[in-house]
């Protein structure tokens, strides 16, 4: 009988609970469906652009299953600009291969597979050089990865720390203090902001030094606009963690946000190629900041960009931070209103 009254209590407790029942049933299913469909893309076609091949080879190519663009006049800036998988140039005595290699995996499969194509040909044509856009020939899976890593990492521990922090402000009656002075809601956000943004950014800056100087993950570009770009992350972080505390209850309620806010955002930052998504899956990946946040430091830090070749990323990511903080400031009408 005593487990019993044990058994119904919880029942009770939970049937109270609608947030935690939705996350018991609902969670699961959004994330392996999402697993589902990304894992389920097909294949993004290898994109090669051909100069001056005769006709014969070309028509190898094809058959390969290659998407074949043949440009007598093709320079390695529009292979940069266009972000095609690899250019071939053929010659006389010497055969050019450029490889964007903005993908490691999918470049060694384009050698792989053009060594055999061309290995009959290869007493007419001479030798095959092979040159890198990004990187080189001993570049890893993992440096495309790691930069990305570093967002994820400053994004996830930002919003958690702080989101559990600002709730311990309102379970503790800080917060309900505060508005019955005379202070405004914007002023108080925008204290909670810098207070914690300290803190937020100098976690941000161990982070990041921490993972390029210790664990030594590729940086071709400014160390500079990494920790800009970090910053900008932290920023929307915590304000998106400002945001969402103010709808949890405990700490419990703030933990249930992490399936369906962070780990939707991991599936779209470029750990899985985004190219060979559904059309609505990529467009759900561009309303996630960590879609923008991955691609401007797997700009800079593995493929060199400058500022000018990030400011787009860099202006949606403060668009999202002024969205969240406003947000924020309307979240307090319902403690109190001015």
């Amino acid at each position: 009988m005593r487990i019993g009254a044990i058994v119904t209590r919880i029942i009770q407790q939970m049937k109270r609970d609608k947030r935690t029942l939705a996350l018991l049933f609902f969670a699961p299913l959004l994330v392996l469906s999402l697993m589902y469909f990304i894992f389920n893309s097909n294949e993004a076609k290898i994109t090669l652009v051909v100069s001056d091949a005769p006709a014969p080879l070309i028509e190898k190519l094809k058959n390969a299953d290659f998407l074949i663009v043949v440009d007598d006049h093709f320079t390695k800036k529009q292979l940069q600009d266009k972000e095609y998988d690899g250019w071939l140039a053929i010659e006389p005595n010497s055969s050019k291969l450029t490889l964007l290699n903005d993908d490691p995996s999918q470049s060694k499969a384009l050698t792989m597979q053009l060594a055999q194509i061309l290995q009959p040909s290869q007493a007419v044509m001479g030798s095959l050089k092979t040159d890198y856009v990004y990187g080189d020939e001993d570049t890893a899976i993992f440096d495309i990865f790691s930069p990305m890593l570093i967002g994820f990492f400053v994004f996830f521990f930002v919003f958690l720390i702080t989101g559990i922090a600002l709730l311990k402000e309102r379970t503790s009656g800080t917060l309900e203090r505060l508005l019955a002075t005379p202070i405004k809601r914007s002023e108080i956000v925008a204290g909670y902001m810098v207070g914690y943004g300290l803190f937020a950014f100098l976690q941000t800056i161990i982070i990041v030094l921490f993972g390029i100087y210790v664990l030594d993950i590729v940086h071709v570009g400014s160390i500079w606009l990494v920790l800009l770009i970090n910053m900008v992350v932290a920023l929307v972080s915590l304000s998106l963690g400002a945001l969402l505390s103010s709808f949890a209850a405990s700490e419990f309620q703030m933990m249930q946000f992490i399936p369906l806010i962070i780990v939707p955002q991991v599936f779209f930052s470029g750990i899985f190629p985004l190219d060979s998504m559904a059309e609505w899956l990529q467009n759900i990946g561009r309303i996630m900041p960590l879609y923008y946040a991955a691609d401007a430091l797997n700009g800079v830090m593995y493929k060199g960009y400058a500022f000018p070749d990030i400011i787009l990323n860099l202006s949606i990511l403060a668009c999202f931070a002024i969205v969240f903080i406003t947000l924020n400031i309307i979240s307090l009408k319902k403690y109190r209103s001015l």
